[in-house]
Formats: C-alpha cells, sequence, structure tokens
C-alpha cells in the first residue's frame, strides 16, 4: 500500500490527462477488453479511451505514438515492439483453435499438423503468426467472418482464432457445416501495452490489476463484458 501511495503521487497531475489506446477490430476479446481495460482505469480515477483498428494498424499507431499504447496482446508483442512496454500482469486471455468443415477428414491434434493444410488467418494477429510461422499453405484475411467462410466454401482447410471470437463469427454467419477442433492449439495470456512515453503508467496499472485479480473484481468485471459482448452480437444479428 505505501509503495502504491509513493506512486500516486510521483505520478501527481498527469492523471488528469485523458490517455487514448488502439485495439483490433472484429475480434471477440478485444471487445472483451474495450470494456475491461477502461473499468480498471476508472479504479485509478483515469479516463481512457480506445479506437479499434485493423491489427498492423493498431501496432503501428501504437508503436508510434500516435496512440498510448494497446489494450491487449500476447506476451512476444513487448519483445517485438521495444517502443511499447508490457504491463507485467495479463487480465485476460485467449486460446488458439483450429475451425474445420465438418464433412472433411481433417485431423489436427498439435499445431505441427496444421502444415498438413491450407490455413486462413486474420491478418497481423500475433497468436495465430506465432502457430503458422515457417508454414507455406497460409492466407491473411480480414477478418473471422472472411476466414469462416473460406472454410464453408471449401477454400481453405483451417481457419484460425480465437475459440470464442470462431463462435460467435459462426453464430453470425448461421454456419453449421463448420466446427471447432476439441482441442486449442494454444493458449496466451493477454496483456496491456503502453508506449514508452507513459512509462510512468506500467506500475500503477498492474498493481490495480493484481489487487481486482486478488479481490474476485477483475474476474466479476470480465465475465459481466463476456455476456455483453455475447449478447450484443445475438443481437446485431437477429
Amino acid at each position: 500500500m505505501k509503495l502504491f501511495a509513493v506512486l500516486l503521487l510521483f505520478i501527481g497531475n498527469s492523471f488528469a490527462e485523458e490517455f487514448h489506446f488502439s485495439s483490433i477490430n472484429f475480434l471477440t476479446e478485444q471487445e472483451v477488453g474495450r470494456i475491461v481495460l477502461p473499468q480498471i482505469y476508472s479504479e485509478l480515477g483515469i479516463v481512457i479511451s480506445i479506437t479499434p483498428l485493423p491489427a498492423q494498424r493498431a501496432q503501428l499507431s501504437a508503436t508510434s505514438g500516435v496512440s498510448d499504447g494497446e489494450i491487449m496482446r500476447i506476451f512476444s508483442y513487448g519483445i517485438e515492439n521495444p517502443t511499447t512496454i508490457r504491463v507485467p500482469t495479463p487480465y485476460y486471455y485467449l486460446e488458439t483453435t483450429a475451425f474445420v468443415h465438418k464433412d472433411k477428414d481433417i485431423v489436427i491434434e498439435n499445431k505441427d499438423h496444421l502444415e498438413k493444410y491450407f490455413v486462413a488467418k486474420v491478418r497481423g494477429v500475433k497468436h495465430t503468426n506465432r502457430i503458422t510461422e515457417g508454414h507455406s499453405q497460409v492466407i491473411d484475411m480480414n477478418s473471422t467472418i472472411e476466414i469462416m467462410r473460406m472454410v464453408d466454401s471449401g477454400r481453405v482447410d483451417v481457419a484460425l482464432t480465437n475459440t470464442i471470437d470462431g463462435l460467435m463469427a459462426l453464430k453470425e454467419l448461421g454456419l453449421k457445416n463448420v466446427i471447432a477442433i476439441k482441442k486449442p492449439l494454444a493458449t496466451f495470456d493477454l496483456y496491456h501495452y503502453i508506449h514508452l512515453d507513459h512509462k510512468h503508467l506500467v506500475p500503477i496499472v498492474d498493481a490495480k490489476i493484481i489487487e481486482m485479480t486478488k479481490n474476485g473484481k477483475l474476474t466479476k468485471i470480465v465475465n459481466a463484458a463476456e455476456q455483453k459482448t455475447l449478447l450484443s452480437k445475438y443481437q446485431t444479428n437477429e
């Protein structure tokens, strides 16, 4: 508690400033983050705004300092982008899952099995980039909707995305022939990234995430955000 108080005093009047972050558009986990992260900052008395962008534009905005960072990315993002600082404690997670046509004889039990198939993924998304690194039969598309349509039409064998994101896309499209494999290929913690210009925020935000994790408040906020995101998608497509 003493450290937290000292840090607050150190920042001083900078909390009066509003911070602006980027997110990746059209991804369910990012929509959850757009609800959760402002509430974490609100606990600190800080107002933030978030602009959804295509993944590569979100990254460029954050790393160049046009925005003050990104709301959530996997661990390796911080290694690849040294102008941003990773808030050490994750506040969400994602699963990398393969989606296939149910009538095709496709067996994927681990990431190495992907090499046998033609894979579609969303352009610029780090977790699917990592899992397909070195694979020759990979195509990038602009959205999860597009990659699911590619599988349904037989133009690719596999669509790779976050589990919940893929399931929501299938719901939106009303597709019955595309299914998720039983076991995710990987699970990644998701971290908030802040541009170097605002590195003073990192320990403050991290301390708040730890506090909210321990007292159970973060879990409640995440659960409510997931429900709100899913309900919003259902209502949009009814």
